[in-house]
């Protein structure tokens, strides 16, 4: 059960239009300083992985590791998805909080 609280959560925040998807935005909200933390998927490619860790690490945002694409795509109902950022303090503080 609690393995899948962060789901919830995510799919809340998803409701709330307090998050993004895909490579391409998170790095752009990393860089903005909007993404609170991004959420990678453990099967995300070598390049897409090291591409995100890195920004996340310049930029100290934090990330967490997530199962799998289909978990993370899952939560926000939508196909397969590699990176989630969430763009609100509070969503992303109590997500930290399952995570760990």
């Amino acid at each position: 059960m609690m393995k899948d609280q962060w789901m919830s959560l995510l799919g809340l925040a998803n409701r709330a239009r307090k998050i993004i998807s895909g490579e391409e935005l998170t790095v752009k909200e990393i860089r903005n300083g909007k993404a609170k933390l991004v959420l990678l998927s453990k099967d995300a490619s070598f390049n897409t992985q090291k591409k995100i860790t890195d920004k996340c690490n310049s930029y100290q945002v934090p990330y967490k590791l997530v199962e799998d694409r289909y978990k993370l795509g899952q939560a926000i109902g939508k196909e397969a998805r590699v990176v989630v950022a969430l763009l609100d303090d509070g969503f992303a503080k109590k997500l930290l909080t399952l995570l760990d």
